[in-house]
């Protein structure tokens, strides 16, 4: 029992919430830096506005709900987190997950799973698994990133082009077969709205102001659309998509200007006016989307933390930050917020606009509060093409094209393999999948290359010991390796021109001995020939205390040990003049 309590204790004890809120008080936290953090949050918060929108309507919500997850999230993770530069809220990663759930389960489907996703990421936190994101191989995590930018990208051709579908199917090639057959169907006046926003955003950094380009490009995408609109052209805008419903009653065209709710997610009705009985087989049913959202949120928050480390000379406490991140997920859905997580494109402009620490991000989402209270009227004029256009910029981000190109000019055939095998997998399945597949071909892959590495050097004998067979081993001795290299030694100690009495094996070069070498060793003791003696000799820490393991194997005792080559060779004199 007590026992149990100390293990449930430390458990507890690894993550500790507000860390880097901590952090940067203990740092020395002064009036400049306050401003600093006004500063860079309100440069953040112009960002995340239209961007917010634009990731819920992607998600199949309406865009208010962005806007709720960038205030509770943004105000919740930060506080809470281990990361002093994150900022989160949704992000274009969960746009492929998150769109399928709410086709299928709606707006109540889509908070529910949100729900079990921050209940993942706390128990994530709480074992300390911040750190496995550290075993994720690079071209696993392109291949995968890059996919999820080419079905963001896919997905946002309707609202830029002003395509006429009335359902999007569920698979990637079903999504592009409806493309290609809506294409007749193009809106023009939505095209040029979508194709001037596009041209501002890609074009705005030339002429290095300060202001970041999303909320120019945006305004004059909507400048447009109103001038279109006022010669009688057919845009869509969010006040013309998106209705909402109050709990008093009240309803209204775009986004309400209100606080947002708080409401229990499980008692949301669906499309049909229905309430989703939630019990096991249903939240059963939840369960793999939920636990994607977890995965890449961990994933997405911690590398987006390793990047601000890089870039401000910093530590992030990883199981803290996840934590944050599980905190967040929890409390998002019951003030009608999405699934969140670090942002990395937010997080940098935070970083590079003198952020000092995580109250950038509040001020940020006290930001995104107060255009919701009082500019949620102008806010119903963006075009749908822009908000596309938006996310066609972070579609093509997402996909970093330069640094895939660079990696497969550097690298072998098989990192190539494994990214774009984790490519073609998100596209076309999911990213659990792509990422499962990606890390277990990355690993066999990687076990193929060091057991490659792992060689036996014949070595001259000395003069008076003609009977004496000598091999340096380099290398791991472990499973993928013992067997091809032991079966080898096998064929070489017996197919040889004279008799050989005395197999010296100098591992000196062998690092790790496991259980399959132990098993490959034994077997190849018991191949050896009657007369034949086999030694042992500079030996590292870890292969003889595997040896000390199985001293009681009966093959094991057979072998005789010396410290290194001058040792071994005086026992087989001595053995020989014993004869």
């Amino acid at each position: 029992m007590l026992k149990k309590w100390f293990l449930t204790k430390n458990i507890f004890l690894a993550v500790k919430p507000f860390s880097a809120l901590t952090d940067s008080f203990r740092a020395g936290y002064k009036s400049q830096h306050l401003i600093r953090d006004i500063i860079a949050g309100l440069t953040v918060g112009i960002i995340a506005i239209p961007l917010s929108m634009a990731l819920a309507i992607a998600s199949g919500v309406p865009p208010q709900h962005g806007l709720y997850t960038a205030i509770v999230a943004g105000i919740v993770i930060a506080l809470t987190g281990g990361s002093r530069f994150n900022i989160s809220g949704p992000t274009a990663a969960f746009v492929v997950i998150l769109y399928p759930v709410t086709q299928q389960f709606g707006l109540s489907g889509l908070l529910m799973a949100t729900l079990l996703s921050g209940v993942i990421l706390v128990l994530m936190a709480l074992f300390r698994l911040g750190r496995l994101i550290e075993y994720i191989p690079l071209p696993v995590t392109l291949g995968f990133t890059c996919g999820i930018g080419i079905v963001i990208g896919t997905l946002q051709i309707k609202d830029f082009f002003g395509l006429t579908i009335a359902e999007m199917p569920a698979h990637y090639i079903d999504k592009v077969q409806t493309l290609a057959s809506a294409l007749p169907t193009i809106n023009w006046a939505d095209t040029a709205v979508g194709v001037l926003t596009l041209l501002v955003l890609t074009q705005w950094s030339k002429l290095r102001l300060p202001l970041p380009g999303h909320l120019p490009a945006v305004i004059i995408g909507t400048l447009l659309s109103l001038v279109l609109i006022h010669f009688g052209f057919n845009v869509a805008t969010i006040g013309s998509a998106f209705t909402y419903t109050l709990s008093d009653g009240t309803t209204g065209n775009g986004i309400p200007n209100v606080l947002p709710e708080f409401l229990l997610p499980w008692n949301i009705p669906n499309a049909q006016g229905e309430i989703i009985h939630w019990d096991f087989g249903a939240l059963q049913a939840l369960l793999p989307a939920a636990f994607s959202m977890a995965v890449l949120g961990a994933i997405e928050s911690l590398l987006c933390a390793v990047v601000l480390d890089n870039m401000t000379s910093t530590k992030h406490h990883s199981n803290n930050e996840l934590l944050a991140q599980g905190l967040g997920n929890i409390a998002s859905p019951f003030l009608g917020g999405i699934t969140a997580t670090a942002a990395i494109a937010r997080s940098a402009a935070n970083v590079k606009s003198g952020a000092v620490s995580p109250i950038s991000s509040v001020v940020h989402a006290l930001l995104v509060l107060f255009a919701l209270l009082f500019f949620a009227k102008a806010l119903s004029y963006l075009p749908l093409s822009s908000m596309a256009a938006l996310l066609l910029v972070v579609a093509w981000n997402m996909a970093n094209v330069p640094q895939i190109i660079q990696l497969i000019r550097r690298s072998g055939k098989n990192e190539i393999a494994v990214l774009l095998t984790c490519l073609i997998l998100t596209v076309i399945f999911d990213m659990v999948i792509a990422i499962t597949v990606g890390v277990l071909l990355a690993s066999l892959l990687f076990i193929r290359t060091i057991a490659e590495m792992t060689k036996s050097i014949e070595m001259a004998a000395p003069e008076d010991l003609n009977d004496v067979l000598i091999y340096r081993i380099s290398g791991p001795l472990f499973f993928a390796a013992a067997d091809n290299l032991f079966a080898d030694l096998h064929e070489k100690t017996v197919h040889t021109d004279h008799e050989i009495k005395h197999i010296v094996l100098q591992c000196d070069a062998v690092t790790v001995l496991d259980a399959g070498g132990i098993h490959a060793l034994t077997r190849f003791v018991q191949n050896m020939l009657p007369h034949q003696q086999l030694y042992l000799c500079n030996m590292q820490f870890q292969p003889l205390r595997m040896i000390v393991k199985s001293n009681k194997v009966k093959e094991i005792e057979q072998i005789n040990f010396g410290s290194d080559l001058n040792d071994v060779f005086n026992k087989i004199r001595t053995f020989e003049q014993q004869i």
